[in-house]
């Protein structure tokens, strides 16, 4: 399902072939068939709770199906948008790890971790770099979808803060992991593999952060995902 490539002298990816990325898309779209219905199960509960009442089935699964994917494509199309780009991996891009936290934080655990993973396995496809079938499985739907842990803080006050530093401290353990075991040959000369990848990837992934939570402490930013999450949920 992959075939492999050399890219800049002795450095090999693998490739999805035509088999490997239908294979990717029918994944893709079993993650978002089981995010919706986690999303389901989550409106229902948090309407029971409220007035015992369950919403209306097909409209609200048309709802939550929208807000996940609107997600994923709004996040690869701000992952897209780099305000750091390092010459070995790894980005800090225009909020694209807070959307693919948000769907969690809307819609509870099952539904953030199904997302953030159909996202990964979105960028699997678009831009696959693939030296061991180890790394891609901790690099794709492990680092990725670690933002889906957003999910855990659903319910809590400032979950909305909360929910996105579980996600992006969650994708960075998986970053630093492969960075440790599979990338030790770009270390800095003198540095050991481990303190690389934790500076490496730290840099880009909490300077995104830094911006992130800069923009989210502006009341009306946090404002306006408050009416979004009431209307998801209604």
């Amino acid at each position: 399902m992959f075939y492999n490539v050399i890219v800049d002298g002795d450095s090999t990816t693998y490739i999805p072939t035509t088999l490997g990325n239908v294979l990717l898309i029918a994944i893709l779209a079993v993650l978002l068939i089981g995010a919706v219905l986690f999303a389901k199960k989550h409106v229902a509960k948090q309407s029971a709770q409220a007035d015992g009442a369950v919403p209306a089935g097909g409209k609200q699964t048309a709802k939550q199906l929208a807000f996940c994917a609107m997600s994923i494509a709004l996040g690869t199309i701000l992952s897209e948008i780099k305000i750091i780009d390092f010459p070995w991996g790894g980005s800090a891009t225009l909020l694209s790890m807070f959307i693919i936290c948000l769907p969690g934080y809307l819609f509870g655990l099952g539904t953030g971790l199904m997302t953030a993973t159909a996202y990964g396995v979105l960028q699997l496809l678009l831009s696959p770099y693939v030296i061991l079938p180890v790394q891609l499985l901790i690099d794709y739907p492990l680092a990725f979808g670690a933002l889906g842990l957003s999910g855990l803080f659903a319910n809590s006050k400032n979950g909305l803060i909360k929910g996105y530093l579980a996600g992006i401290l969650g994708r960075y353990v998986f970053v630093v992991l492969s960075g440790w075991l599979f990338f030790a040959a770009y270390a800095w000369e003198g540095w050991a593999p481990l303190p690389y990848s934790l500076i490496y990837n730290g840099i880009y992934i909490f300077a995104e952060a830094a911006i992130t939570l800069i923009i989210l402490a502006i009341p009306a930013v946090r404002k306006g995902i408050g009416s979004i999450k009431r209307m998801a949920l209604s």
